[in-house]
């Protein structure tokens, strides 16, 4: 059984309820029916039945829920929710009433709620809109002040000499744009935890860089190698027992005989399958560069640091990428 296999049966055994907050994007209604026929996951389709009949003809909602924030006998109970949870910032509870009735905004009021175990959007608004109700009403996690993302790379069938778990994480590749050492940090010990919970594998992670262990140094441009030196320490101070090093190349990260080469010693170098990058061009560079070239799958963005289980799709997201995020979801849920 392939790794996404293994996340999807995973997810089935556990029977939770997420909701899809988009039930006007075709490709969500497609997938809320697949999701429900295979038993992945229990849907609450934010939408009404007439419009996903226009969108996708023919597709049997039985088993989903369906819930329209204008309908919904809920909407004052959430507005209630997002009102105390935002009036310390000005909010009025008119403006509460107004914006519980937007449908990213409810599926996060239904996740705070504890209606729902999880949330996914994304399909048809911007990562801004999907992550923002998040922010305002879930927040984060204890402990945590970062929420990030990463990507769950599933390498092709050939075996890679270079990744023979098979599947890799990368960080941050999607939210935080220029990281700062202590956010870093965040993202490496978040990213650690969806290695092991999500991937499945026990994590060995990479604080990546031009530069191996001081072989190379912009401190009188942009400071980017010290930034990853010092994350790479407050890292090891946050989790002492997580295998993490750094500053690494990639190439020290995971060929062995470079890692022994240029961080001699080191219990990470040349074997890595976490790999945190400095910001967020060379995350979603990389990436990208794996998934073209490299023939690699990746799943995500998977969504790290929130109180409780939220994920964005892609825009550019087909069905299958959806039934993947519901699955990872359902398996980020207590």
């Amino acid at each position: 059984m392939g790794l996404l296999e293994d996340i999807k049966a995973k997810a089935a055994a556990r029977k939770k309820t997420i909701v899809l907050c988009e039930g006007e994007d075709k490709r969500v209604v497609e997938a809320a029916a697949k999701i429900t026929a295979e038993g992945i996951a229990k849907i609450v389709l934010i939408g009404n039945a007439e419009e996903c009949a226009k969108v996708a003809p023919g597709v049997d909602l039985t088993g989903i829920t369906l819930i329209d924030p204008l309908t919904s006998d809920k909407t004052k109970e959430y507005a209630k929710i997002l009102y105390e949870a935002r009036k310390a910032k000005g909010m009025t509870e008119e403006q509460a009433a107004e914006q519980a009735k937007d449908r990213t905004m409810f599926g996060a009021l239904m996740l705070k709620a504890g209606d729902v175990d999880g949330y996914v959007s994304g399909a048809c608004h911007s990562t801004a809109n999907t992550l923002r109700p998040g922010l305002q009403v879930v927040k984060t996690a204890p402990g945590i002040k970062t929420v990030s993302s990463c990507f769950i790379m599933i390498a092709p069938k050939d075996e890679n000499k270079y990744n023979p778990d098979g599947v890799a994480v990368f960080a941050d590749c999607a939210i935080n744009i220029e990281p700062d050492a202590q956010q870093l940090a965040d993202i490496a010990v978040s990213s650690a935890k969806t290695a092991r919970d999500i991937a499945g594998i026990e994590p060995r992670v990479a604080m990546l860089s031009f530069s191996t262990k001081g072989s190379g140094n912009d401190d009188k441009f942009f400071k980017s190698v010290p930034k990853m030196q010092e994350a790479t320490a407050l890292a090891k101070a946050m989790a002492p027992d997580l295998a993490l090093d750094g500053e690494f190349q990639f190439d020290a990260a995971v060929a062995p005989e470079v890692g022994q080469l240029k961080a001699p010693g080191s219990k990470v170098a040349g074997h890595a399958n976490v790999f945190v990058f400095p910001n967020i061009n060379a995350g979603n560079i990389g990436y990208k560069i794996a998934q073209r070239f490299g023939g690699y799958m990746a799943i995500g963005p998977v969504c790290q640091g929130f109180a409780r289980p939220l994920n964005d799709l892609s825009r550019g997201c087909n069905v299958e990428d959806i039934v993947a995020t519901v699955a990872v979801t359902a398996l980020q849920a207590e």
